[in-house]
């Protein structure tokens, strides 16, 4: 039997939610919370569990798709639409999102290296400049 460190994509998400984070939340030494967005294409709602971090009343996640030269399709879906919600545990809630402006980003990165230090790893690996994405409770 897998434990919940051994799930990904759907499979997490759906543990996650079935047992209210329960199972789910704590995943591989950190914490996720599950990002709901709008398809910018189908317009069908999308889940995904993220690695985050609480920052000052809002929620930290980062677009890193692990160093990949595209951006995550959540981070395209949010650039569409930035309105979407977040479940942490069993609380579900909206949220607006928005790019970390320069000012605040290296702050913002420390802190979620802090939690995943992979995504050093990951931007020196990417050409593209990877995003912190600040979720803003709405």
């Amino acid at each position: 039997m897998s434990t919940v460190d051994d799930l990904h994509g759907d499979p997490h998400v759906q543990r996650y939610l079935d047992t209210g984070g329960a199972e789910g939340f704590h995943w591989n030494g950190t914490e996720i919370l599950i990002l709901f967005t709008t398809g910018r294409k189908s317009q069908a709602q999308r889940r995904h569990a993220l690695i985050f971090r609480e920052w000052n009343g809002s929620y930290l996640v980062v677009a890193s798709k692990g160093g990949a030269e595209a951006p995550p399709e959540w981070f395209l879906n949010l650039e569409s639409d930035p309105h979407a919600e977040v479940q942490i545990k069993d609380r579900r809630f909206p949220v607006t999102a928005r790019v970390a402006g320069d000012d605040e980003k290296p702050d913002m990165w420390k802190a979620m290296t802090e939690v995943w230090p992979d995504y050093d790893d990951y931007q020196a690996k990417s050409s593209r400049t990877i995003p912190v994405v600040v979720l803003d409770p709405s």
